[in-house]
């Protein structure tokens, strides 16, 4: 793999500066599919707490303020992404509706059963630790909450050069079982894009 290639797989998992900014509007245009599949899957009004795990810039975000008013928040391991989705957030932020961390799934900064529902697009292959990030989702999340999980299939992004270093592979029976363990009580799975991406629902 070309240092070129290494370099672009890290901004895909901590995207920083010009380039990180780069990749994240380029994330958001190749992941619409699944940014809509997770939209017509949330059911909030403007009292709920939704949370998105790797916000990137914030496109997830804003879309759905836009659609529900819901206090949003956002938690990315990357301050130069919190910064570009508190911009991209003004008027969630005017209404005093967003709330962005820098932080690790793997050690949420939210109390006990917060959220109504928790989101995350494509970040699950950089978890440092992917039970444990499941098991403080099912921390944060209020009983009978969801957590919405997309990503793209195994056979997919394994042919794909910037993921053969700093990616984790999973099949949707992998992530089925690690959400039992994790102690969801109701796991599915759909299609978004068939071959090539689906998403994980865990309810608690």
């Amino acid at each position: 793999m070309s240092k070129f290639t290494e370099y672009i797989s890290r901004q895909f998992s901590n995207p920083r500066g010009f380039i990180g900014r780069c990749c994240c509007v380029i994330m958001n245009i190749i992941n619409r599919s699944m940014y809509r599949r997770i939209l017509s899957l949330l059911e909030l009004n403007d009292k709920a707490n939704m949370l998105d795990i790797g916000c990137g810039n914030g496109h997830l975000i804003k879309l759905a303020y836009e659609k529900f008013h819901a206090d949003m928040y956002g938690v990315d391991i990357s301050e130069d992404m919190r910064c570009e989705a508190e911009r991209r957030n003004i008027d969630a932020k005017k209404s005093g509706k967003l709330h962005l961390d820098v932080g690790d799934c793997c050690n949420l900064p939210y109390e006990n059963e917060f959220f109504d529902a928790i989101t995350s697009v494509n970040t699950i292959y950089f978890w440092n630790d992917t039970l444990q990030g499941l098991k403080e989702i099912n921390r944060t999340l209020k009983a009978g909450g969801c957590f919405y999980n997309v990503v793209y299939t195994k056979e997919w992004l394994q042919k794909l050069p910037y993921t053969k270093t700093g990616f984790q592979f999973f099949k949707p029976s992998d992530l089925v079982s690690m959400g039992k363990k994790a102690g969801f009580s109701e796991i599915s799975v759909q299609d978004i894009v068939k071959g090539k991406s689906f998403a994980m629902i865990y309810k608690k």
